[in-house]
């Protein structure tokens, strides 16, 4: 009887110490689980109680930071779901948001000081507050779902944070090509992507499966090419209004869109749709379907137009490299999609074109990057088009032949990091994986993170790299439930190679910080594959 006593006793204590709102335990700073790990940490001690008084201050003209501070107050409101006020005047008990030249001498830099009365996030430019955010965010004990602050108080560990990224361009690349994802779907993914300090969405719009985005001079693109994907399904395509509408909401997450249109290989949706660009190329048989032409609501038959292509296999289709034709298609098209895309690249694919002759294919490609550069951008392309003579503003994306990327740097170009065999989130993670492929290799999570762009060729060095990016070729990708398990939570740690300094990252403590992610991302509902290397 004394000790059920003292049991009831000191359940009391507990439930009126929730009640009178004592604080929760904090987790010093330099235990976090910041994902990318930050340049600097440092602890102090104490905290700082985020509750329903804390107001959004901003320290800047409000027309540079207001939708960032919105973004913090929905951010937040989401994770513990407290409704904070944003205000101009500084105060205590406050978040404060300041644009500050000394903050950073880097341009995309931040600074993150908790202290007891007022956490204050300091950067050069809007996009650095943004990254700050999201670390602050991974400081914040909440899930969203359910709240486990205690009277609605989350408390936050004193210390600071200086950071700033290794590399200008991180990024992802879906390919909408093969299967086709909704408005909504890529802005749900834009969301996921920022988190991770993502700067770029490099979205790969035709193939030969399918044409992806409405080209106004040449509308058969959408209507008969948009009309199929790997499977033979309907297909899809998105407007310029919907393109656009992608465009804005990228660049609120801080997130520039890279379109892609692949030339003068996987272009058989452009065949499907005119013939008067197919030389003569043949679709594999067992994966052709005739196009119904009538059935789309076009009357017109076209006895040169190829037939669908439902299947995987690459390499069987090229333009017609010596047509003017073929030139006016791809002026048009590059000419109207740029101006649609403020950012400054224009991918032009030059992959696995195995049917084009090599004396074909490095016109072809000097002439897309002419029209590129005509138009104001500068080109992307796989490493392929390091066999033509590269424009010292042309990037090559080295993906399969590390040669090719030599070449590139030779030449003077820059080269982006996607090694198929450690960055293609497509790859299986293992030989039991339901999703995905497996031709260059399985790519469990300590293999997507035990890798630095500097380390995979000696002649490939730091300073010809402009950044990493992350490829997720869809094949077998159908629906958003599968993105988010090809992508979570290999992307996490593609996204720590491209931010964090190499000194600084570890295996054994990232799957540390995985782990705290993985919490996060079952509280939203996100489905992720929980990797055997980690300690869920």
């Amino acid at each position: 009887m004394k000790q059920l006593k003292s049991l009831l006793f000191s359940a009391a204590v507990i439930i009126l110490a929730f009640s009178c709102g004592q604080k929760q335990e904090t987790v010093p700073m330099d235990q976090h689980s910041i994902i990318p790990i930050p340049v600097s940490v440092v602890p102090a001690a104490g905290s700082f109680t985020l509750d329903g008084k804390t107001a959004i201050v901003l320290q800047a003209d409000p027309a540079q930071v207001q939708l960032i501070g919105e973004y913090l107050k929905s951010s937040i409101s989401a994770l513990t779901g407290l409704n904070l006020n944003i205000a101009q005047e500084d105060r205590d008990n406050a978040i404060v948001l300041a644009l500050d030249a000394s903050a950073s001498d880097k341009e995309e830099g931040y600074r993150l000081a908790i202290m007891d009365k007022k956490v204050l996030i300091s950067a050069p430019q809007p996009a650095g507050l943004f990254y700050g955010i999201q670390s602050l965010q991974q400081l914040i004990p909440a899930h969203g779902g359910k709240i486990p602050g205690v009277n609605n108080q989350f408390s936050l560990p004193q210390g600071s944070i200086e950071d700033y990224p290794e590399y200008g361009y991180r990024g992802m690349m879906l390919d909408v090509a093969r299967h086709f994802f909704s408005v909504e779907d890529v802005k749900k993914l834009i969301d996921q992507i920022a988190v991770y300090k993502i700067n770029h969405l490099h979205l790969h719009l035709s193939d030969d499966q399918g044409w992806r985005i409405e080209i106004k001079s040449w509308p058969l693109l959408t209507t008969i090419g948009g009309a199929n994907e790997v499977g033979g399904g309907k297909g899809g395509y998105y407007t310029q209004d919907d393109y656009t509408e992608i465009v804005r909401y990228a660049q609120s997450r801080f997130i520039t869109i890279v379109p892609e249109i692949d030339m003068p290989g996987h272009t058989n949706s452009a065949l499907n749709a005119y013939g008067i660009l197919n030389p003569g190329i043949t679709v594999p048989e067992a994966t052709a379907v005739p196009v119904d032409r009538k059935a789309l609501g076009v009357d017109e038959e076209d006895p040169d137009a190829t037939p669908y292509h439902t299947g995987i296999e690459v390499g069987f289709s090229t333009l017609d490299t010596d047509s003017p034709v073929t030139y006016k298609f791809i002026d048009d098209v590059i000419r109207e999609i740029s101006e649609l895309t403020p950012g400054p690249y224009f991918h032009i694919g030059g992959d696995e074109s195995h049917v084009t002759a090599m004396e074909d294919y490095i016109p072809f490609i000097e002439k897309a990057q002419e029209i590129v550069t005509k138009y104001g951008k500068k080109t992307l392309g796989w490493d392929e088009v390091a066999h033509a003579k590269l424009l010292p503003t042309s990037v090559a994306q080295y993906w399969a032949k590390a040669e090719n990327a030599i070449m590139a740097i030779d030449q003077g170009s820059k080269v982006l990091i996607s090694p198929a065999v450690k960055a293609y989130l497509d790859m299986q993670y293992d030989s039991t994986t339901h999703l995905g492929l497996h031709w260059a290799a399985y790519i469990e999570l300590d293999e997507a993170y035990n890798w630095d762009p500097t380390e995979l060729e000696a002649e490939i060095r730091r300073e010809h790299i402009l950044g990493v990016e992350a490829p997720l070729w869809t094949e077998t990708i159908t629906t958003m439930s599968d993105i988010e398990y090809m992508t979570f939570p290999r992307l996490a740690a593609i996204a720590e190679i491209a931010w964090s300094p190499k000194t600084a990252r570890n295996w054994e403590d990232f799957s540390r910080r995985i782990a705290w992610h993985g919490q996060r991302w079952e509280a939203q509902g996100k489905n992720f594959y929980r990797s055997p290397k980690v300690e869920w």
